[in-house]
């Protein structure tokens, strides 16, 4: 089936079987390889990706279901000239990751949170982010990296 779609500001067409998730359409037909596959559950969030403006997890719906969709990944925050989304760079300054595999759909869910609830304190952004699974950073940098991300979105 052929769905056409706009991704990271551009038209996107991909021709998929019926069946075939969004995560992989984005990464094995679009080679966005930046959102990841962690469960194929929809239990970690490491494929989370943001659809007309809300973050979902692409893991658990079908690329078919998205025609004419709006999607921005991980991919499509950074402006044209490389410059970080202030949330990209609120990570790297706080070092909100370790190894690095949530790190995009963490990302986009705290881009998406921030839009939606832009004066979230800490115990908020903590209850909003728990669909993203960390196995490494213990969550106190991803926090204060979503705090910074916060303000730094708000004044801009």
């Amino acid at each position: 089936m052929k769905v056409e779609l706009k991704v990271n500001g551009k038209a996107a067409s991909v021709d998929v079987a019926p069946n075939t998730l969004l995560v992989h359409a984005l990464r094995e037909h679009l080679k966005l390889t930046g959102t990841h596959v962690g469960c194929d559950t929809a239990q970690c969030g490491a494929c989370t990706v943001i659809v007309n403006g809300r973050a979902i997890k692409s893991c658990n719906t079908l690329a078919v279901q998205h025609g004419g969709a709006d999607i921005t990944t991980i991919e499509g925050l950074a402006q044209a000239d490389g410059t970080m989304h202030p949330m990209q760079a609120a990570f790297k300054e706080c070092h909100g990751l370790q190894c690095g595999f949530c790190t995009p759909g963490m990302v986009m869910s705290a881009v998406d949170l921030c839009k939606h609830k832009p004066k979230a304190n800490e115990s908020e952004i903590r209850e909003l982010l728990e669909g993203n699974l960390c196995r490494c950073t213990g969550y106190q940098n991803i926090v204060k990296a979503v705090q910074q991300g916060q303000a730094a979105m708000a004044s801009a």
